[in-house]
Parts: C-alpha cells; structure tokens; sequence
C-alpha cells in the first residue's frame, strides 16, 4: 500500500490535520511518564543538549513524543522516522510537526516510503543516532562501504552526491533487543565505527519495558486484530527470552488452557518449565496451538513444515522487531488464495481447505494493531533513552576513547531512573544502617 503523504521542507507524514488529536494524546502520556516530565524540567533548565542534532528511528508513538519532547526542552535538533512501517501512529507525527520535531512517515508506508524516511534522516548528519532496530546505524555503514542494494539505493536519492554521513557521528543509543544482536555482531567482525549505548541491556530496560511491556502489548495486538477469546486456547510463544515470559505470563492470567514455549538455549527452557509452561519444539506445538506468537529476534522460526501441520483456524503473529521470523513467503506458495478478514488478518487457504490466520503483515502486532507499550513503561526506557542522549553530548571523547564498541549504560543511571519511578509511584524503600553497610562491605564477620 502507498499512503498519500504531506511534504514541506523538514517533514513527510500523512496528515498536518491531526495536530490537535496528536497533541492531546501526547498531553494523555506525559501525565503517565513523571520520571520523562522530571528529566525534561531539568533538560529546560541546563540546556545541555544545545544544537546537538539527534537522528532517531522510532516507533513514532504517543511515548515517543515523550522522549521527543525532552529532547526539544534540552535544545536538540529532532529528525525523527519511523522504525517499522506499521508502527507510526499519525495524530502523533502531526502534533511533533508542530512543536519543530523533522518527522518523516505514516502508518501502512511502503518499502520505498519506510527509506526515503530513514534517508531524510540521515541527511540531517546526526552527530547521535537512536535507533530501536539499527536501520539507521545500518545504512550508514553500508553507505560509508559503498554497499548498494534496492533499499540504500532509495536513501541514496535523497542524499544525492553527498552520502558519506557517518564521520560526523559522536556515538549512539539502541532500544532493543533486535537492534543489540545486529550491533554486537558489527563488533565482533570490527564493522561498528562508533560506540553504541545498549540502552536495551540496561535493569529498567529489559526487566520492565520487556517482560511487563511486550506481555501486555502483545496480547494487546493480538486482541484488537482479532477480538477472538484468550481463555480455554492453546497458546504458544517461541522464545522464552524476558519478552516471551511477558507474553506467556499474561496468556496464562487470561486463562489459556494451555502455554507453550519453543526454545533453543538449555537454561530458558528450563524456567519456562519452573514457571509452570511447557516446552517442546515448535514442530510439535504447531500441531496443536490455537494462537501462535514469535519473539525470538531470529528469522524462520515458523516455517513451511510448520504451517504444513497446523490446525483449521489457527492465529500466527510476531512480535518481533523484523517481520523474518514467519516465513511468509512460505506461508503464500503453499496457499491456494489469500483473503483479508479484518484490518490486521490476513486469512491463507491452504490446499487441503485449512485456514491460518496471520495478523499485521507478520510485523510486531503490539505496534501494529495497537499501541505498543503503554506509558508507564516506556517512562523508564525513555528516560534511560534521554540520559543515555546526555551522557553521549558529555563524554563524547571518552566514548571515542572506548572505540567502535557496544557499551552499556552507566549503572548509576539506570539505578537513579528507578529511584526516580519508585518515587513517582509512591513506593517507599529501607536504607541500610551503617552496621548493615559494614556488614555487606566486609569480609572479616563470618557466621
């Protein structure tokens, strides 16, 4: 699908009449994110993000406007695109429009619009990238390689001549769990030209964001694609990482009869196990699942073998950042026909007269059928996302000093940005007494 887009010098989205939906959806999730709110007073006040171009790709949501807005107040320069093409919400691209943010997309982009977006950014020449899937930092190696393929060829139009960009980048910051595997394999192979913060591996990341936010999310997408029932189902996840535990939780609270996870390390199928789901390969859930859901991070999780053994009716979704881990293109030589149901499912008919459903394009459905995580959570992942953009503006030659590396947020603050959430929520903590802090730092009292 090609969506009709408004232009002008600094932005592309789908419709600058949706400001003032936009702005009071973002007024909805700042009264839901204090610790952002906190960190964006100060910001005001310090400015220490002061000329600074920042160049992101994001979920362009209601929560990222939270963030945007943060970085506005510190006096950053904001290119903002879309880091999926389902994902945009656009009453939010209008309402940042009009407070300066550069946005450039819409929901249901195509392939074309998805990179002439990304490009747009990187025309800006970010001196920080913050990516939430790595398209950005990507594209730049690649341009900086010389690399060409259909899509740097899109981006390539719209930098013209000049599309060496990445020298005058400082460092940047990666939101998720897709994103870090990418990166962290460009460092291994010595590919990565500047450092990145895992903002992904930080405590108030993957403890929160991941466990409680895809979980909630990703029922989320899947009810609203569907307003089919969770209770008395057979409901498989593949991957029992932080977001598949999420997302099994939350299954068995809506009383699926049944959870199953599909797992390749040893230690997370074991949990799994202990956290009372049950684990096998996914040749034999397929048979017997009534809703399937990927969170892997990796590609063809469910394959044409997989689909060959599936039930009439089953649901198949991701929520995995890439649309790889359903082998679609599988999935449509074995169908006979394809039939779109509702907005998000598309039904295929197989050969035999059996019907599978898959939901948002095979793209993450919490983003693509509804909202992504809620407010409350992405607080602490924005905030880190917002400190982590400080951090980089005041230690930028120290980072150069660390090299083309994956680093990880200092603990410092990731420890202060819970602080700041237990405060907020009203949640009281102990403090050690000196004897106890004696205790816990010395080696000398034994038992």
């Amino acid at each position: 699908m090609t969506i009709q887009t408004v232009k002008g010098e600094n932005y592309e989205i789908k419709d600058l009449s949706l400001k003032n939906e936009g702005l009071k959806t973002m007024e909805w999730a700042a009264s839901r994110m204090p610790v952002l709110q906190l960190i964006k007073e100060r910001f005001a006040k310090e400015k220490t993000l002061k000329g600074v171009r920042i160049g992101a790709c994001l979920h362009v949501t209601k929560e990222t406007s939270q963030l945007c807005e943060a970085w506005l107040a510190g006096g950053a320069e904001i290119y903002l695109c879309a880091s999926n093409p389902l994902s945009t919400q656009d009453d939010i691209t209008a309402a940042l429009v009009s407070k300066g943010v550069h946005v450039f997309g819409g929901k249901f982009m195509d392939s074309e619009g998805y990179y002439r977006a990304i490009g747009h950014v990187i025309k800006s020449r970010p001196q920080i990238t913050i990516d939430d899937g790595a398209d950005v930092v990507s594209i730049l190696h690649k341009l900086k390689r010389g690399e060409t393929d259909e899509e740097i060829e899109i981006v390539r139009e719209v930098l013209g001549e000049d599309s060496d960009m990445i020298d005058e980048v400082w460092a940047g910051a990666e939101e998720t769990t897709t994103g870090i595997i990418r990166l962290q394999a460009m460092a291994d192979d010595g590919a990565l030209l500047y450092p990145i913060m895992a903002t992904n591996s930080s405590p108030c990341k993957n403890m929160f964001d991941n466990v409680y936010g895809t979980g909630q999310s990703s029922i989320d997408g899947i009810l609203r694609a569907t307003a089919d029932l969770i209770a008395s189902k057979v409901f498989v996840v593949a991957g029992y990482g932080q977001c598949g535990r999420g997302i099994a939780t939350r299954a068995k609270g809506m009383g699926a009869r049944r959870v199953i996870a599909t797992e390749i390390e040893p230690h997370t199928a074991l949990q799994a196990v202990m956290d009372g789901v049950e684990v096998m390969p996914m040749i034999e859930a397929a048979k017997i699942a009534d809703i399937i859901i990927t969170a892997t991070g990796c590609k063809h999780v469910i394959s044409k073998e997989h689909f060959e053994v599936m039930k009439d009716g089953v649901t198949v979704s991701n929520t995995g950042h890439f649309n790889v881990e359903i082998n679609i293109p599988d999935l449509e030589q074995l169908a006979t026909d394809k039939i779109q149901i509702r907005t998000f499912v598309e039904q295929f008919i197989m050969k035999d007269g059996r019907k599978i459903n898959l939901l948002g394009e095979g793209r993450l459905i919490n983003l693509a059928a509804a909202e992504g995580h809620p407010c409350e959570i992405m607080d602490l992942s924005f905030a880190l996302q917002a400190l982590a953009t400080e951090y980089i503006v005041k230690h930028k030659k120290e980072l150069s000093d660390l090299g083309s590396k994956v680093v990880q947020i200092p603990e410092e603050i990731d420890t202060n940005v819970a602080y700041l959430k237990c405060k907020a929520m009203g949640i009281e903590l102990d403090i050690l007494t000196q004897e106890q802090e004696k205790y816990l730092s010395s080696w000398r009292v034994g038992t």
